[in-house]
């Protein structure tokens, strides 16, 4: 099922990144008192009276004076676009400004349901600093403080009330749905093609190109196939600013959509920050994973070029050593095939159960090999574990005392788990829970 998506939307400096992380309830977000500190578009999940929804704060673009404008407009029509309901941030400190009517009046055409928060009402003489935003035409602005939580519970039972009825999405568990992220213009509709064998998605060599994302199905070797392709923002008489800050919400959605994630790098580029962000949603989403590097026929290479490339890989996304790498050119075809035959058997791995007695005997071994640390004396014993559920495998290992289970030794025990299975393809989850209640020491 996919989460209904909100947007938080607002000038500089009006406190978007400090209601975000109340929201999500965690520091994802760089908040800093500095217009424009928020760098990339964050994404995280919120969860308000058993609702869950995608929220994105939509900061994050270098701003100067004379880009302000044209900068919240473009984030405004990206919200427009993508997002079921929309926060307008306002700031009770610097009053109505201009730049609020005009993103107010490009929201209210768009007919997209929408909350007008006011933040920085730190106590109750700042509500009267609130009425003004009622010029704004967009019913009532609620007052709000970021820096102390006051007001966000108001803020979203608002946002709850517009979001639209969740719906399961109908799907043939024969059937393995590929996402294709990455930034734009590394090539993901030529790969689209590639697999297709055929022009079924407009390719351009500008970046952003792509209208929506396009499922698209296929039938290879027995085996049924629907492509998600992300490639990009609509191109609205010239391409955007800092094209890459608005990948996205589409890329999260299609996450959301898919059994395994292609994550696309440009081989003639290598990796870039944005890479790593882009490749996290897939690790947050708990979805397999496939390094796609493409456009290699234009790379320069030597007989080591692959293995340093790979190399490169797993130095950068150390969070995500279990994901293959395939090397292809999408333009010319080569070594394309060997795309299917991997992302094959990390959506098998995605979905794959062990049996408790198997699963035991690998975390006895590894005990024996490697006690759990002390603390202060205190031991943790393991009981047992048990498998609890696949998209992604999931495994709770119940002990004494969960609180003396250190990152380090569950990383530790996922190893041992991977060297025993496999799991290539597919990140593990591992949950401590404490046995019962009556064996706390």
């Amino acid at each position: 099922m996919a989460r209904p998506v909100v947007a938080i939307v607002g000038r500089p400096n009006v406190g978007k990144s400090t209601i975000f992380n109340r929201i999500i309830g965690d520091r994802l977000s760089i908040v800093e008192d500095k217009p424009g500190v928020t760098r990339d578009r964050i994404y995280g999940v919120g969860d308000w009276n058993g609702r869950s929804f995608s929220i994105i704060d939509t900061g994050g673009i270098e701003l100067n004076d004379e880009q302000i404008l044209k900068s919240i407009k473009a984030q405004a029509e990206l919200a427009i676009e993508e997002a079921d309901v929309i926060v307008l941030m306002c700031d009770a400190k610097s009053g109505l400004t201009q730049s609020d009517s005009e993103v107010a009046e490009m929201l209210y055409r768009s007919k997209k349901p929408i909350v007008l928060a006011v933040n920085k009402v730190d106590n109750m003489s700042r509500m009267d600093d609130t009425y003004e935003f009622y010029n704004l035409g967009l019913g009532e602005p609620i007052g709000v403080s970021g820096a102390h939580g006051s007001g966000v519970g108001d803020l979203l039972d608002a946002v709850v009330e517009h979001l639209p009825e969740a719906v399961d999405e109908e799907h043939d568990e024969d059937i393995i749905r590929i996402a294709l992220i990455g930034r734009p213009n590394v090539g993901k509709s030529s790969l689209v093609n590639a697999l297709l064998g055929e022009q079924r998605v407009i390719v351009s060599d500008v970046a952003g190109t792509t209208r929506d994302a396009i499922d698209t199905e296929f039938e290879r070797d027995g085996q049924r196939y629907t492509l998600i392709d992300t490639a990009g923002m609509r191109k609205r008489g010239k391409v955007y600013e800092n094209l890459e800050k608005y990948s996205v919400m589409r890329a999260m959605r299609a996450i959301e959509r898919a059994d395994v994630v292609a994550i696309v790098i440009n081989g003639e580029e290598g990796i870039i920050e944005q890479d790593k962000h882009i490749a996290g949603y897939a690790l947050e989403a708990g979805k397999a994973s496939v390094f796609v590097v493409n456009k290699w026929d234009v790379v320069q290479k030597d007989d080591k070029t692959m293995q340093h490339f790979e190399k490169s890989i797993r130095d950068h996304f150390l969070f995500m050593t279990y994901a293959p790498v395939v090397f292809l050119s999408a333009l010319t075809g080569q070594r394309v095939q060997k795309l299917l035959p991997v992302v094959n058997q990390a959506a098998e791995q995605h979905s794959r159960r062990i049996a408790t007695g198997l699963l035991n005997d690998v975390i006895s071994d590894a005990v024996a090999i490697n006690p759990p640390p002390t603390d202060k004396g205190r031991r943790m014993r393991i009981n047992y574990a048990t498998q609890v559920a696949v998209k992604p495998p999931t495994i709770v290992v119940f002990v004494n005392a969960p609180e003396l289970m250190h990152f380090s030794y569950e990383r530790y025990l996922e190893n041992k788990i991977r060297a025993a299975f496999d799991f290539e393809g597919t990140p593990i989850r591992i949950f401590t829970r404490r046995k019962s209640e009556d064996n706390k020491d």
